[in-house]
């Protein structure tokens, strides 16, 4: 597996990602969304460049150009609720691409512990296909984990793209350590040291998903 960290390196994704970070700016969970939009189109970006293109002929009103061009659009994937602002912004560069969507939330248990339950997938064949697999924050890496298991249930990607906006060292540490495919890349915005015993980074950003979209009950 191949890891790439694109964040503090000077440039406007690091303003990004302070302003995500930020608590009194984070009280505006629309400025709040949409930086993660404009993130997930930094990430599109980058990606692209790793993607195939074949040189096409395109007319203009003056002549002929020859222009790189995609040869085929990724599929993007994302994990519900949080990683649906980081998508839309995938989507918005990679604009004909085809979508998967997959559930997974923590569900609790009564010493307060708990697990990554599984619960829903949606996805065209990913047969031979480049995947983009997208979830805010790589905690803990199980729920990113299950994404990936999940994907070949409707197929076998060419390439699996894994994208995560904060990533904590033991989340890496334990991506790197469960997926060992040779055909998987790793995109990271910045990586915290800590954890809470909840498994949030810290520091982090607290709850991608509740400062997008709202508290919400946890489940049990």
């Amino acid at each position: 597996m191949e890891i790439k960290i694109l964040g503090n390196n000077h440039s406007i994704l690091d303003q990004y990602l302070s302003e995500i970070r930020d608590e009194n700016i984070q009280k505006d969970p629309l400025r709040f969304r949409e930086n993660l939009y404009r993130i997930g189109e930094i990430f599109a970006y980058e990606i692209s460049k790793n993607l195939k293109f074949s040189v096409k002929e395109v007319t203009t009103p003056l002549g002929v150009a020859k222009v790189p061009t995609l040869i085929q659009q990724p599929v993007l994937a994302t994990i519900l609720r949080a990683g649906l602002p980081m998508h839309y912004g995938l989507l918005k560069i990679f604009d004909r691409a085809e979508n998967c969507f997959i559930s997974a939330f923590r569900k609790y248990d009564d010493e307060g512990g708990f697990g990554i339950e599984f619960e829903y997938m949606a996805s065209p064949s990913l047969d031979d296909k480049v995947v983009i697999l997208s979830d805010p924050m790589l905690a803990s890496g199980k729920s990113i984990e299950i994404g990936y298991e999940a994907l070949f249930s409707k197929g076998t990607p060419s390439h699996v793209h894994i994208v995560a906006i904060i990533a904590s060292k033991i989340g890496v540490e334990y991506i790197t350590e469960n997926i060992k495919a040779e055909n998987v890349t790793l995109w990271i915005g910045a990586v915290d040291d800590n954890v809470t015993k909840k498994m949030y980074i810290v520091p982090g950003l607290g709850d991608a998903g509740d400062l997008a979209f709202g508290n919400k009950i946890d489940s049990k």
